[in-house]
């Protein structure tokens, strides 16, 4: 079963985007998506994923330098 993941975060372009998309991707597994809402005052990142936990994703992008933190429903 999916889950969705919605952080809070710094990457604020385009190019950000594309800076950290290898790294989010070499994360994903099969089916498992992931995206930014630039428009968004938060700078959203949504991830569906079935095992991947959030510490993990936090912890990649802070290491990239960029800010990351997980959303409450």
């Amino acid at each position: 079963m999916k889950t969705v993941l919605v952080f809070k975060t710094s990457v604020s372009t385009c190019c950000c985007a594309l800076q950290v998309k290898p790294l989010l991707d070499e994360l994903m597994g099969s089916g498992e998506t992931w995206n930014f809402d630039l428009e968004d005052c938060d700078r959203i990142l949504r991830v569906e994923a079935v095992s991947l936990q959030a510490s993990i994703i936090i912890r990649s992008l802070n290491e990239a330098g960029f800010a990351c933190e997980e959303l409450e429903d």
